[in-house]
C-alpha cells in the first residue's frame, strides 16, 4: 500500500493552474526525501491543457519536463491527462522526457470514450493510470464493470475519485470492495474534504483493500482540498502501513520550507505539523509550552520530543522526563 501525492497537480488549483518551477522542484525533493516516490504533477488541468484548455496560469508542460530531469530516476513521476485532451504528440513528448506514467481522466461511465487515450499512452511505452472521476455518479457495481473494461483495454492502475467530496466511509468501502473483486490491477482512492471526511474515507478505503491513497501536502487541491499527505502518512503508519515513509522528514519539510513558501499565497494550513503530532502521540496541547521550552533549550526536535515523551507518559509528563528524553535524543 502506498501514497500517491497529487499536490503538484490537483494542488496547483490553489495558485492558478500549476505551481512555479521552483515550488515544483522543492516539493519533489521534499517528497522523495521522505520516501514518497509516486508523484503526479504539472498543470492542474493536465497534459496539453495549457494550449488546449487555456490553462495558462502555470509553466508549460515542456518547462516541467526540464525541471524534472534530475529527479525522474528517483521516483515514479508522471502527469494527468484528460481523455478529451489526449494528443499523440504530447503523449510522445511525455515519454521522451522520461515520465513514468500518464493518468487518463474521465467521468465515471465515460470509459469507452477514453480508450483512444489509453491506447496512446500504452503505445508510447508509459504506464497508464486511469481516474474514474465523479465515481459517485455510478453504483459500485457499475463502476466495477467499467474498471474491468478499462483493465482489459490496457490500464495498469485505476483510481476511484470522490471528486465532490460527497462520500462517507461506508461508500469508500463499498466502491473499493466492488473494484477489488472485479479487477486484478491496483485500485486507488482519491477523496476530497468537502464534508471533512477525506481522511476517514482514506482509512476506510485501505481497510477495504485499496492499494493506494491519493493525497496532497497540507491538503492542497481543488475546492475543499484532498486528504492531506502528512495526515495520511501519520495515520496509516500508525496502522502498520508505509514503513518506507519518513514522517519526521516530511513534517520538517512542511514546517521549514513549504508552509513558509505558501504564506504569500494566503494558504491556510488546517492542521500544522505540531498539532498533528499532538494528536498522533496523544499529547494534550496544555503541555505544549513546556515541550517548546525544553526542545529549544536542549536543541532537540520538538516533534520527536512530543512523540517519545508521550510514549512514556501521556497523562501528566513532568519536565524532568522531558529533560531525560531530550538527553537521549541528543546522544
Amino acid at each position: 500500500m502506498n501514497l500517491f501525492d497529487n499536490t503538484l497537480r490537483d494542488g496547483g488549483n490553489v495558485v492558478g493552474h500549476g505551481f512555479s518551477l521552483e515550488l515544483t522542484e522543492s516539493m519533489v525533493r521534499g517528497l522523495l526525501k521522505a520516501g514518497i516516490v509516486d508523484i503526479e504533477l504539472g498543470n492542474c488541468k493536465g497534459l496539453g491543457a495549457y494550449e488546449q484548455a487555456g490553462a495558462t496560469k502555470a509553466p508549460r508542460d515542456e518547462e516541467y519536463f526540464e525541471v524534472l530531469k534530475p529527479y525522474l530516476p528517483k521516483g515514479r513521476i508522471g502527469m494527468f491527462m484528460l481523455a478529451k485532451c489526449a494528443n499523440a504528440e504530447k503523449v510522445k513528448a511525455a515519454a521522451a522526457a522520461g515520465l513514468n506514467f500518464l493518468r487518463v481522466g474521465a467521468n465515471a461511465s465515460d470509459g469507452k470514450g477514453s480508450l483512444e487515450a489509453v491506447r496512446m499512452v500504452k503505445e508510447a511505452g508509459l504506464i497508464c493510470r486511469y481516474s474514474l472521476m465523479k465515481a459517485y455518479v455510478s453504483t459500485p457495481e457499475e463502476l466495477a464493470a467499467e474498471a474491468k473494461m478499462l483493465q482489459d483495454a490496457g490500464v495498469d492502475k485505476i483510481t476511484i475519485m470522490d471528486s465532490a467530496g460527497t462520500m462517507f466511509p461506508s461508500d469508500a468501502t463499498a466502491y473499493v470492495t466492488a473494484l477489488k473483486k472485479a479487477v486484478s490491477i491496483p485500485v486507488g482512492f482519491h477523496g476530497h474534504s468537502n464534508l471533512g471526511l477525506s481522511q476517514a474515507n482514506a482509512l476506510a478505503a485501505v481497510t477495504a483493500g485499496a492499494d493506494e491513497i491519493d493525497c496532497g501536502l497540507l491538503g492542497m487541491a481543488r475546492s475543499a482540498g484532498n486528504c492531506a499527505t502528512e495526515l495520511a502518512a501519520a495515520t496509516l503508519k500508525k496502522e502498520g502501513y508505509l514503513q518506507d515513509v519518513d514522517l519526521y522528514s516530511l513534517l520538517d519539510y512542511l514546517d521549514q520550507e513549504l508552509i513558509p513558501a505558501m504564506v504569500p499565497y494566503g494558504y491556510h494550513v488546517a492542521v500544522n505539523p505540531t498539532d498533528l503530532m499532538l494528536g498522533l502521540a496523544g499529547c494534550h496541547s496544555n503541555f505544549l509550552p513546556m515541550f517548546r521550552k525544553v526542545a529549544e533549550e536542549e536543541g532537540v526536535s520538538l516533534l520527536k520530543l512530543i512523540a517519545d515523551v508521550s510514549a512514556i507518559d501521556r497523562k501528566n509528563p513532568p519536565e524532568s522526563l522531558l529533560r531525560e528524553v531530550a538527553g537521549k535524543l541528543k546522544a
